[in-house]
Parts: C-alpha cells; structure tokens; sequence
C-alpha cells in the first residue's frame, strides 16, 4: 500500500512536470516551475520513503509547503500549465495522517479559499473544491486503515505461528521430560520393588543351603516356598511394567501386614509391628512411597546393618503419615545416600514430606529411618 500511494503522487508530479515542459516557448518563468516541481516532489521524501523513512510530520508539512504553494500558483498563473490540482497529495497526506498532524484535514478544505477572490470563484465553487480535498483525504485515511489492519493480520498470523512452534517445541520438551521421568519411576520402582525381593531370595537360599546336609526336609520345603516368592516376584514385576499409576482402592495396612508376613517367613528375622487401629483413606503415591519405604529400610537393615530385630510403626495423625522403622543392626558411622536412600528421600519429598536417617551406638544400637507424609484432604477410610 505504501508503495501504491508512492506511486500516485509520483504520477501527479511527473505529470504536472510534462505539462510545464510541453510548453512551446521556454522562459525563466517555466525553468522556475520546473526546478519549484522538482523540489516539492523531493525534498518531502527525505522524510518519507517507503521502507526507509517514516517521519510523516515533515512531510506533511512540507508537502503543504512547497506542493500546495505550487498548487495555488499554478491555478493563479495558469499561462504556461494547464490548471493543476491537489487530489492525490491531499490522498497522500490523508494516507500518512497522524494524531499530531490532524490539522491537515482543515487546511486542505481552505485552500481554495486562498484564490477565491482572485478567481472570483463562487462559495460553492470554491466549497466543491475543498470538498474533492476532502473526499481524497478520506481516502486515504481509508487505505490507511486497511494497510494497518493488513499489517496487524499478517503480524497476529506471524505470532500465532511462532507460538504454534514454541508450543510444538515445549510439547516435544514436556514428552521428552515425561519419557525420562516415567523412565526414572520405572528404575526406581523395580529397584525398590525386585531389590528387595531379591535380598530376600538370597538369604532364604543361604540358609536352605545350609540345611541341605542336615536337614534335607526342611531345605525342600524352604525351597518350595522361595519358588512361591518368586512367582509373586514375578507377578508384581508384571504389574509395575503395565501400569504403575493406577490408583486402585486397597488397605495400607493390609499390604504391610502382607509384606511384613513375607519377610518374616523368607529372612527368618524377628519383626514387629504396631499398626493404627483405623486406616485413613490415602493416595496411591503416598502408599506408594510408604511401602517402598518400607521394603528399602527392611532390605538395608539385613544387608548393611546385620540386623537381628526390627520395629515398624505405622502411625495416622489429623494431618500427616507417620512411619518408623527401627533396627538394632551396626551403626552407621557416615551417612551416604546410595540409590536406594537417594529415592526413598525424593519419594518422599515429592509429595511433600521429609524422611530422616539416625543411628546410634548403644546396647542395643539403634538405626531408625524415619518419615512423615503430609494427608491432604484426606479422611477416614471408608467414610464419605
């Protein structure tokens, strides 16, 4: 658009040019037209050019300056020009109008009012010229509206297609995090889950072979009931690999009752157990993480700690889960978050929580592996 109204005006002028050139005699009076032309068609465009300058003030006023004075002369004088008019500057300037430059809209109605009484032109002439001013203006004020509503839909389109590939870019980051994320919950739920299953199949076989002199009978039925662990190993592998996030309903309580059972029955260690006498209703991510909790501090309590008794509390208070697990194993004497304390701590503080590891020297010693869940919106199970 800019460039079309460029042209128009550039039309206006070369015509005005070769009329004042086509005159037969030429004087001093047509080589001052000619070089008065020439620079009302340049010099405004040192303050707008298409692409390059946009200062539409100046040349306005320039425009008003050195093409209307043109104007009026030309229409004054019209001995070597046919007569001239001011259409397409006025549809210029209408183009390039501003708020700072709305008084154009005035001087381009009155400026035939400037030789009315030197034509002798009537109102109404004179008015009908103004008002071709006008009219042209107004055109252009209109292609000025229509150029910017172009520019703002092809910007909007602009931005809503980059936005369209940050979009697509951020959804391939967040399936990508998501693929890694799951991968990372995969690793950790079959180390918490197997692991410690595993120890417990390794002790269970050291002591049946152990028995296997002396006590042949009693090796077998160990070893029967270490292939029954297995096949429940096996299951419980199954589960994780097709859906680990179903948020079935089930007892805490009753799967740590279960679990406490299988691994008095495969370690032989004595474990006791103080449970709640009423369970509240808790998400599958808080169960989750207590059980795997649980199987972590029972696994390193038999296989770093040596330990020969353990107690696990399970306790419901208004607004958090609280879990103990104690042993009388070897104390630690420094701290190290492997892979296993390592994702039971962020087990546990993804939800919210905290978990502590202490140990003491003493008789006995003392290893507790403590931590406290918050219960959001949670109530007492089986009520509504």
């Amino acid at each position: 658009m800019d460039w079309g109204i460029f042209a128009l005006r550039l039309y206006h002028y070369i015509l005005l040019l070769s009329r004042v050139l086509a005159v037969s005699e030429f004087s001093n009076r047509t080589l001052i037209n000619v070089i008065w032309l020439s620079i009302a068609l340049v010099v405004p465009l040192l303050f707008w050019f298409p692409g390059r300058r946009m200062n539409k003030v100046w040349f306005c006023i320039l425009e008003l300056l050195l093409g209307g004075s043109y104007y009026v002369n030309s229409v004054i004088y019209p001995d070597l020009t046919s007569k001239a008019d001011y259409l397409l500057p006025s549809l210029t300037m209408g183009y390039l109008l501003t708020k700072r430059t709305l008084w154009i809209i005035p001087v381009v109605v009155f400026i035939p009012f400037s030789f009315q009484s030197h034509l002798r032109l009537s109102w109404e002439q004179t008015l009908a010229i103004g008002t071709d001013n006008l009219l042209f203006c107004c055109i252009g004020m209109w292609a000025s509206f229509v150029a910017n509503a172009y520019d703002q839909k092809n910007k909007l389109a602009a931005e809503v297609e980059h936005q369209n590939k940050l979009l697509t870019h951020y959804s391939a980051e967040i399936e990508k995090m998501t693929l890694l994320e799951e991968r990372n919950r995969m690793s950790k739920e079959l180390h918490d889950t197997l692991g410690h299953s595993f120890i417990s199949l390794i002790l269970s076989l050291d002591a049946s072979i152990a028995l296997m002199d002396r006590k042949p009978a009693e090796a077998k039925d160990r070893l029967i009931r270490l292939r029954t662990l297995a096949e429940e190993n096996l299951d419980e592998m199954r589960n994780i690999v097709h859906e680990m996030g179903e948020e079935e309903e089930s007892s805490l309580i009753r799967q740590v009752e279960s679990l406490v059972v299988r691994f008095r029955e495969y370690t032989g260690t004595a474990l006791t157990l103080s449970l709640p006498g009423t369970e509240r209703s808790i998400r599958f991510e808080v169960r989750q993480a207590v059980l795997r909790v649980i199987q972590e501090s029972l696994t390193n309590a038999l296989k770093h700690g040596k330990a020969s008794q353990l107690h696990l509390e399970l306790e419901f208070s208004e607004k958090n889960l609280q879990l103990s697990v104690r042993n009388n194993g070897e104390p630690i004497d420094k701290l190290n978050y492997g892979f296993g304390l390592t994702t039971m701590k962020q087990r546990v503080e993804r939800l919210g929580g905290r978990l502590h590891v202490s140990s003491r020297e003493g008789t006995p010693a003392i290893t507790e592996v403590r931590c406290e869940i918050p219960l959001k919106g949670v109530m007492p199970h089986g009520e509504n």
